[in-house]
């Protein structure tokens, strides 16, 4: 099977006629029938601190908005995850980044931006940008203005709970 990878710009960067290969961090593999504009990058965002069924329905979800979806995970900084939630995460980026590499669901994992949270939306350039149904800040408030800003024409869904009362770190961690 002829292979296309393509880089972080939808462009095919590679060709190769080697297997198949799930790539957790590296680029996406798709097969030859398919274009850049077939794939949809859906990015979406979290501290996974404990990656538990809530965060699988969260994956599964956003994969489903699209039929060629390439999913990319955004994983929030140490200090960035302490100011939003109060309270220091668990583990620490790097534990956080490498089990959510590691995830079957997920295609690219990456850290988020140090400061703000733009730059690395606006080199990732997602079609959809996926949002937790209890995700809320100043980066969701500002998000859509944000990324009109950036010249970027991602849409911004927000995807439903799966047993809230349940799993959810906060109440998992207690």
């Amino acid at each position: 099977m002829n292979i296309l990878w393509y880089n972080g710009l939808g462009r095919v960067a590679e060709r190769s006629n080697a297997p198949h290969l799930k790539c957790g961090v590296g680029q996406p593999t798709v097969s030859s029938n398919l274009t850049p504009s077939d794939v949809k990058k859906i990015m979406v965002f979290g501290t996974f601190d404990i990656v538990h069924l809530g965060h699988e329905d969260f994956f599964r979800q956003a994969r489903a908005l699209a039929e060629e979806p390439y999913l990319i995970v955004s994983v929030a900084r140490d200090a960035a995850a302490a100011r939003h939630r109060g309270a220091a995460p668990r583990r620490n980026e790097r534990e956080r980044l490498e089990v959510v590499q590691k995830h079957p669901r997920v295609d690219k994992a990456l850290l988020g931006d140090v400061d703000g949270y733009m730059r690395h939306i606006t080199y990732e350039r997602p079609d959809i940008i996926a949002l937790g149904y209890d995700q809320s800040g100043e980066y969701v408030e500002n998000l859509e203005r944000d990324l009109k800003a950036a010249g970027l024409p991602t849409k911004v869904v927000r995807l439903a709970p799966f047993k809230p009362e349940t799993f959810k770190t906060s109440k998992l961690r207690s």
